[in-house]
């Protein structure tokens, strides 16, 4: 509601008159009718999808949570558990027996001490009675006979090489080509080179100076013309095209803008305020006519007769339900225990005495009594007793 009250007001350019000011007002107004039904459907929106989102959307979602949970989760969680992972272990224990252990076992068992006792052994054996001492004699007799023999030899061949072919290259490329090279670079150098260089400092070098100079001249002249014809074009582009838009921006289009732009500010928040004020118009309306009377009807009508219910209704029948549930309880109880010491009593007097073992009851066993004493939620021993017990009271 406080929404733009402490704001500074607008500032606008100095030299304002009467003028601007009329046209502003009823522009104001325009835009304010124009923008206060878009401000109330907003308004409208908003409260819309605020009410939808606490009233429908959380209770669906966290209902729809609850069902997902309750339909698949925790049925796939159980299934996981109690079926698919013993499943698994199962089929995992099967396919170990079925195809790793007699593969372990072959290899174990079978590969490893055939390939070790009937290839390994043999093959180490040969390697260390046969190739090892045959590997000693060949690398001494290379040691002892064969590098001395080619070291003379090498030696021999290479002297051979280089009497028939490389004294000679040398002396040719000493004593023949290379005066012959000296002789060719002198002449090249005074009949070739000199006149060339001679050519080119006194007769090239002048004339392309003079060639530059004529050419810098001409971009010169070029140049002055250029900038002459590009100053007058500037001053032809900003005096008839660039002043005119600036002075249509700055003195027309900028103020409108400015003035549209306002316009729609003050105009949004007035009917921010308007729709404000509306919807609190509204929801006292709605408070009075509807929230209040239900509230009164639910205060003095709806709680005493729900807490009616609760205290004389409600509580006695969960009551009675908890005590007949308890009274059913222990009937089965009792009648459980009647049942299974019934089948004992049968099983003895079918049996024999205390040295036949017992087949194991499922559930709690018994408990015994020490005298006339009962321990407390014990069952009675049984009336009949058995052969042995006799026998050992006879005794």
């Amino acid at each position: 509601m406080d929404y733009g009250k402490h704001q500074a007001p607008a500032h606008y350019e100095a030299g304002e008159g009467c003028l601007t000011t009329l046209i502003r007002i009823p522009v104001r107004i325009v835009v304010l009718a124009i923008v206060l039904p878009v401000r109330m459907i907003w308004d409208v929106l908003v409260a819309g999808a605020r009410a939808a989102d606490r009233i429908l959307l959380r209770p669906l979602g966290r209902a729809l949570s609850w069902l997902l949970a309750t339909l698949v989760a925790i049925p796939a969680v159980w299934l996981y558990e109690a079926v698919l992972t013993p499943l698994g272990h199962a089929l995992l224990w099967l396919a170990a027996a079925v195809f790793v252990r007699p593969w372990v076992a072959l290899w174990r068992y079978v590969l490893v001490p055939a390939v070790r006792y009937g290839l390994v052994v043999p093959v180490v054996w040969l390697y260390e009675a046969v190739f090892t001492p045959l590997g000693h004699g060949l690398r001494r007799v290379y040691r002892e006979l064969l590098v001395p023999a080619g070291r003379g030899i090498a030696a021999a061949v290479g002297w051979v090489l280089t009497a028939l072919f490389v004294w000679p290259v040398v002396g040719l490329w000493r004593y023949v080509l290379v005066p012959l090279a000296l002789a060719a670079s002198w002449l090249a150098e005074h009949l070739i080179v000199r006149p060339l260089a001679w050519a080119y400092r006194e007769l090239l070098t002048p004339l392309g100076h003079g060639i530059t100079w004529l050419l810098e001249l001409l971009a010169r002249g070029i140049a002055a013309v250029g900038s002459g014809l590009r100053a007058a074009v500037v001053w032809l582009v900003v005096t008839l095209l660039v002043a005119p838009l600036a002075w249509l921006y700055g003195r027309v289009l900028a103020p409108v803008g400015r003035e549209i732009a306002a316009a729609f500010g003050v105009a949004w928040r007035i009917a921010g305020y308007i729709s404000r004020a509306v919807g609190r118009a509204i929801a006292w309306l709605a408070w009075h006519l509807v929230g209040a009377p239900a509230t009164w009807v639910y205060r003095t009508v709806c709680t005493p007769v729900g807490n009616f219910v609760r205290d004389a209704v409600w509580a006695p029948a969960k009551r009675a339900a908890v005590e007949a549930g308890r009274a059913a309880g222990a009937a089965l109880r009792t009648a459980r225990e009647t049942v299974t010491r019934a089948r004992r009593d049968a099983w003895r007097a079918l049996v024999g005495g205390p040295g036949v073992p017992e087949p194991r009851e499922p559930g709690s066993p018994l408990a015994r009594t020490l005298g006339s004493t009962t321990v407390p939620s014990a069952a009675p021993e049984p009336e009949i007793s058995s052969l042995g017990e006799k026998n050992a009271e006879r005794g």
